[in-house]
């Protein structure tokens, strides 16, 4: 109870205290008393009792009542479009049309866009056998709401189920105008197809394809389906002219093929296949690939299959090409297919393509395969006999490259091989005169080669002698006495044991002695074969004698690394080796004596049961006091005692080295 203050505020009622604060002994969820709520929205209840209308005043009354309770809730929302179509059909259902055709016409005027309103209201029509007041409403409805598919359908369907054949054919030509949907355009063609209207189901498909673009295997078809084949394959050849290249459909040409394969026109088969796979991307073809391979098992021969093989390899190297351009192993790949199967202008076609991608890197593994590709061009362009285009070819990667041994040669051979023997000899000594070559070695024994071919030895002799003013190898001059002993004439002998004689004097002055060494054994084998006894004893005293040798290492940062054993050669025509060869001869003599001495020794002590005998080693040089002296004072001897190298001459005591006496 509220009371008011002198001061005019107000009480705040008390709120009642919970006394129990205790939980419940049965406790009530939210779920459950949601399930009890809808368990007694569910129950059953009995039907209201029906009202028996006797006569036309209380029909009246009724009416008036139901018709105030419509009203009633039509007025309390006039956008519940449900109301209205329950109260049009309550009055359907009293046979009072006209005042459901009003109830309608109101409800339009509220939600003209509604669609279910305006089936609803032409259904009507069309119940009670009112077929112009329904053409009316779906006039009303198709102009209102043009793209609501459902107005034409019904509509359409109306006036053929009225036999207005007419009427239905007006309604679709309006439809079309509209540009619907495919199957719209389906229901029209099927609704002249059942009155039997070929030429006009034609004429729907032609408007049909050109204006939508599509649909072009159903229109064939159809004209393969009632008979015309040749209709037919103009149309798959308008559609291919249609898409052009750069829209092409793999399952249009698959149709295509198809359509050629029925009619046992084979050879179009097989063009319609190759014309597609040459214009379709390899991932856009694979159904395409599919199906001519099975055309090719069914109906083709190998050479066919081939032909299908080729054609997919043709399309994988494409695309790696196309991603990498510069793999140049893809390239060769490509191109080798090409020049097996390919005409010649596409060969070249591909051969231009790939030298367009010039290396990105100055770096000679990168331009290594490139370079090919244009010796290979070249090649190609040989064999096809087109031998003016090969030489400009050839010069014109000479002057991008002119140190390209490789293409020199080539170069050369295929003048050669023309019989031009003169051009060929040209473009060698232009190749050996370039300041810088890559293999300079490969072209001069390809030019020795050619003209050992042509059988000039002059002119061989003349290169041999040019190439040595240029290198003092060991091959060259190994190389150019094989030469002259194969020539077969008097005096080969003499020419190629005077070749190595002079190489001999030649490599004197190399540092390398084993080059030297490999010189005069190709020697001595040549006199073993050809030779008398005196000049293989000749050869013989030419040849070096090996030598162990130790020196000194040193490591990176200039410390002492140690001692290394190498092997020398001592070569008895050099002049400053001979003291060294004396020494050697002496060492030898006297490890010769020590083991016959130490031999002795044995046996003594055999005799004397094992004493023990102690001796002094003396060492006899059979040298003369000048050689000796000229040996030990300039030169290191190795002690045979010691492990060790006395290199001065101090070591040794001037009295045994004047009677060539060492004591150890």
């Amino acid at each position: 109870k509220m009371a008011s203050t002198a001061a005019g505020k107000q009480r705040i009622p008390k709120v009642a205290k919970v006394k129990n604060k205790a939980p419940a002994e049965v406790q009530i969820t939210a779920e459950q008393l949601l399930r009890e709520a809808k368990e007694r929205e569910l129950e059953l209840l009995p039907p209201p009792p029906k009202q028996k209308i006797t006569d036309e005043e209380e029909l009246n009354d009724y009416k008036l009542k139901k018709r105030k309770g419509f009203e009633d809730n039509i007025r309390k929302n006039r956008t519940v479009i449900s109301n209205w179509i329950k109260y049009a059909q309550w009055e359907e259902s009293l046979k009072e049309v006209q005042r459901a055709r009003s109830i309608y016409e109101r409800a339009l005027d509220v939600d003209h866009r509604n669609i279910a309103l305006w089936l609803k209201y032409a259904e009507m029509e069309m119940k009670n056998r009112q077929v112009n007041h329904a053409r009316n409403i779906w006039d009303r409805a198709i102009t209102i709401l043009p793209r609501v598919n459902q107005f034409w359908y019904k509509y359409s369907y109306m006036e053929e189920m009225l036999g207005n054949i007419a009427g239905c054919r007006q309604v679709f030509e309006r439809w079309t105008e509209w540009e619907p949907e495919e199957q719209a355009w389906h229901s029209y063609i099927n609704f002249e197809l059942r009155y039997k209207e070929v030429d006009k189901a034609r004429s729907i498909y032609e408007r049909y394809t050109l204006l939508m673009g599509s649909n072009w295997i159903k229109y064939a078809r159809f004209e393969e389906k009632h008979g015309y084949i040749a209709h037919g394959r103009k149309v798959f050849e308008r559609s291919v002219e249609f898409f052009g290249e750069e829209h092409v459909n793999e399952n249009l040409f698959v149709a295509f093929a198809r359509f050629e394969e029925k009619q046992k026109e084979f050879e179009r088969v097989r063009v319609i296949y190759k014309y597609a796979l040459d214009r379709i991307p390899k991932h856009q073809a694979q159904e395409l690939f599919k199906f001519y391979t099975v055309f090719e098992k069914k109906f083709g021969d190998r050479r066919g299959i081939e032909d299908v093989i080729v054609s997919k390899r043709r399309f994988q190297y494409e695309e790696e090409v196309k991603a990498s351009p510069h793999n140049y192993d893809a390239w060769f790949d490509y191109l080798r297919l090409v020049e097996s199967d390919a005409d010649p202008d596409t060969a070249r076609e591909v051969y231009e393509r790939a030298i367009a991608n010039i290396p990105p890197i100055q770096e000679k593994r990168h331009w290594r395969r490139y370079i090919y590709l244009w010796i290979n061009y070249a090649l190609y362009e040989e064999l096809e006999v087109k031998f003016d285009r090969c030489r400009k070819l050839y010069e014109k990667y000479l002057e991008f490259a002119p140190e390209n041994c490789t293409t020199w040669i080539k170069f050369s051979e295929l003048e050669t091989i023309l019989g031009d023997t003169e051009r060929a000899r040209a473009i060698f000594e232009l190749a050996i005169g370039q300041p810088r070559l890559d293999m300079p070695e490969v072209l001069w024994k390809s030019y020795i080669d050619f003209e050992i071919e042509q059988e000039e030895f002059d002119n061989t002799r003349g290169l041999y002698q040019r190439l040595l003013q240029r290198t003092q190898h060991v091959k060259v001059w190994i190389s150019y006495a094989q030469y002259e002993l194969s020539i077969d004439t008097s005096d080969r002998l003499q020419r190629c044991r005077g070749i190595f004689e002079e190489g001999n004097k030649g490599l004197r002055s190399c540092e390398e002695k084993e080059e030297r060494l490999m010189l005069l054994e190709s020697w001595k084998e040549f006199e073993q074969e050809f030779g008398s006894d005196t000049t293989r004893e000749r050869v013989k005293k030419l040849l070096p004698e090996k030598v162990k040798k130790r020196r000194k290492l040193t490591a990176e940062d200039g410390s002492d690394a140690g001692w290394e054993e190498y092997y020398d050669y001592i070569f008895p025509e050099d002049a400053a080796n001979q003291p060294n060869l004396k020494l050697l001869a002496m060492a030898k003599m006297w490890k010769r004596q020590q083991q016959e001495e130490d031999e002795e020794e044995e046996d003594e002590e055999d005799e004397n049961n094992g004493g023990v005998i102690s001796s002094s080693i003396s060492i006899s040089l059979a040298a003369s006091p000048s050689r000796l002296n000229s040996g030990a004072t300039e030169r290191a001897v190795t002690c045979p005692c010691h492990s060790s190298r006395a290199t001065d001459p101090s070591a040794f005591p001037m009295t045994a080295r004047t009677k060539s006496e060492v004591s150890c």
